[in-house]
């Protein structure tokens, strides 16, 4: 089993001075479009990375990752023990997508009863999920790339929570039952919501974070 401590690669961590392992600090960060969920800049090409969003401390490192052109609630810690059971003990996300088409209640089901994608190139059947279609828009900050609207052709929104996180799996998944996603934001991390955070705000949430372990402690 990999050691959330010693086996980030260098991408993962903030390069300043280590902080205290007594004193860890967490945060949520609202990812914008076109951000890299990493602090290290790519040899080839220019990208905004977390570092150019705020001057979080030592060794902070991403809680698992959101895709380049994907958005929304990214949290970011010092603590590895966080980060590992985050990302290990099979915690819930909550996505919002925008799907190019109007979804169906054949397609919801197969998405909520699971799939088959390609992982590694090998297939995969995803775990059973919450899958909701939305019928209203929901209400999110415009992103800094323009997506096709409703004006080229029919699109559908769907709310979708998942206890897994393979590569690109949602976007895999509605691929799969004919609706490719447009857009994609998280808006949930176990008990952590987006909330009311725009495109690149960052909110220290250290105080929430060990609150709750007191509370579960108790």
């Amino acid at each position: 089993m990999p050691n959330p401590l010693t086996d980030l690669s260098s991408s993962e961590l903030s390069h300043k001075k280590p902080t205290s392992p007594h004193d860890h600090q967490y945060f949520k960060l609202f990812k914008p479009y076109g951000c890299l969920s990493q602090f290290v800049q790519e040899a080839k090409r220019r990208k905004q990375v977390l570092g150019d969003l705020y001057p979080f401390p030592a060794n902070t490192m991403a809680v698992g990752r959101l895709d380049h052109d994907s958005e929304g609630l990214l949290l970011l810690t010092t603590d590895g023990m966080y980060s590992y059971n985050i990302c290990g003990k099979h915690v819930e996300k909550e996505y919002v997508a925008q799907l190019d088409g109007t979804i169906d209640q054949e397609a919801l089901t197969a998405l909520q009863t699971g799939v088959e994608i390609g992982i590694k190139g090998e297939k995969y059947l995803t775990r059973p999920c919450h899958v909701q279609k939305l019928n209203t828009e929901p209400e999110l900050p415009p992103r800094g790339r323009n997506i096709r609207d409703a004006r080229h052709g029919p699109i559908s929104w769907i709310k979708i929570c998942i206890s897994e996180g393979k590569n690109r799996q949602i976007r895999k998944m509605t691929a799969a039952v004919g609706f490719p996603t447009l857009r994609l934001i998280r808006i949930r991390v176990g008990t952590i919501h987006l909330g009311k955070l725009m495109p690149a705000e960052v909110e220290n949430i250290t105080d929430a974070v060990n609150n709750s372990k007191k509370a579960i402690n108790r």
